[in-house]
C-alpha cells in the first residue's frame, strides 16, 4: 500500500435504514449520559458512540455518498451500536493499520470493519468476531484483452492489478504475478479504466458492485471467480471480550431474524444462503 502523507481522519455522518440511526459528525454525549460504559458493561473509547475504523472506499461494504457512510459493514455495525444504546461514528484510516491493530491499541477506535479477511497472521494482533461473510476473489478484465482466466493472464504475461495489503494481492503474488499495487478499490478500478493494467484480482462482491454500472459492464467482464476460502470478520483490540460478545450477538441475531438477508440483498445482491452460516474460520 502507498504510505499516506497524512492520516485521513474524516468523521462523517452515516445513516442506514435498518438501524434507523442518524449519526452526526460532532461527538455528543448521548446514549449513556456521557458515560464510556455502554450496555452490557462494554467500555468505549468515546462516550455515547461506537467508533469504527474503516478504509474508504470499499463498496459494497463501506463507502461515502453525499457526506454519509453506507454499506453492508456499516449497516451490520449499526446493529451493534443500537444494541449498545449508542451511535456509530466512522474513522477513515489506512488499511495497513487493520493488520497490526494500531488504531485499536492506541484507543482511537473500538473496532474495525473493513471487509477484512480472517487470517492466522492477523489474529496475532487483533481478536476477530465470528465470520459474517464468505468471500471469493474475482478476476475482472478489459473486454478487449482476450483474457479468459487467471492461468491465461499468466501465460500472456498480462499486467495485473490488486489492492495493496489485501489477500487478493497476496494471492496474485502466490500465483507468480508481480501485481501493480493500488491504494484503494477505487484506484484499482481507475487503473483498469486507464489501461495501467489489463486485469485485476479483487473481492468478488466489489466486482459485483462495479458491474452494476452500465459503463463498467460495457468495458469489463468477469473472467473467473477464485474460491480462496476467505471469510470476513470484524476486529477488536485483543482481550476486549465484552465488545466481541456484543458483535457476535448482533451477527447471530441478524441471521436469525432475517435482517442479515435484507442487508445482503440491499448491498451485495441475490442472497446466498451459505453466506449466512459460514463455517468457523
Amino acid at each position: 500500500m502507498t504510505t499516506f502523507s497524512g492520516r485521513r481522519t474524516r468523521v462523517l455522518a452515516a445513516t442506514t435504514a435498518t438501524a434507523g440511526l442518524v449519526l452526526v459528525a460532532a461527538c455528543t454525549s448521548s446514549g449513556n449520559g456521557g458515560s464510556k460504559t455502554a450496555a452490557g458493561g462494554v467500555q468505549l473509547v468515546k462516550a455515547g458512540q461506537l467508533t469504527t475504523c474503516t478504509h474508504l472506499p470499499y463498496p459494497p461494504f463501506q463507502s461515502e455518498r453525499n457526506g454519509k457512510y453506507e454499506g453492508f459493514d456499516v449497516s451490520m455495525i449499526d446493529l451493534v451500536a443500537k444494541d449498545l444504546g449508542v451511535k456509530q461514528q466512522i474513522l477513515d484510516t489506512p488499511f495497513e493499520n487493520f493488520k497490526t491493530g494500531a488504531f485499536l491499541n492506541s484507543g482511537q477506535c473500538d473496532l474495525a470493519a473493513a471487509g477484512m479477511t480472517i487470517t492466522a497472521e492477523r489474529k496475532k494482533n487483533v481478536d476477530f468476531s465470528d465470520p459474517y461473510f464468505d468471500a471469493t476473489q474475482a478476476l475482472l478484465v478489459d473486454k478487449n484483452s482476450g483474457i479468459t482466466s487467471l492461468a491465461d493472464a499468466k501465460a500472456k504475461k498480462v499486467k495485473l492489478g490488486a489492492q495493496a495489503q489485501t489477500t487478493g494481492e497476496d494471492y496474485a503474488k502466490k500465483e507468480g504475478f508481480d501485481p501493480v499495487s493500488f491504494e484503494s478499490s477505487d484506484a484499482v478500478l481507475n487503473g483498469l479504466r486507464a489501461g495501467q493494467v489489463k486485469a485485476v484480482v479483487i473481492d468478488y462482491p466489489v466486482v459485483q458492485g462495479w458491474l452494476k454500472d452500465k459503463a463498467n459492464a460495457d468495458a469489463f467482464k468477469l473472467a473467473g471467480q477464485i474460491n480462496t476460502g476467505e471469510q470476513y470478520g470484524f476486529t477488536v483490540k485483543k482481550g476486549n471480550t465484552k465488545l466481541l460478545a456484543a458483535i457476535n450477538k448482533a451477527i447471530k441475531n441478524a441471521k436469525a431474524d432475517g435482517t442479515y438477508k435484507k442487508l445482503y440483498e440491499k448491498w451485495i445482491g441475490p442472497y446466498d444462503a451459505a453466506a449466512a452460516s459460514p463455517s468457523a474460520s
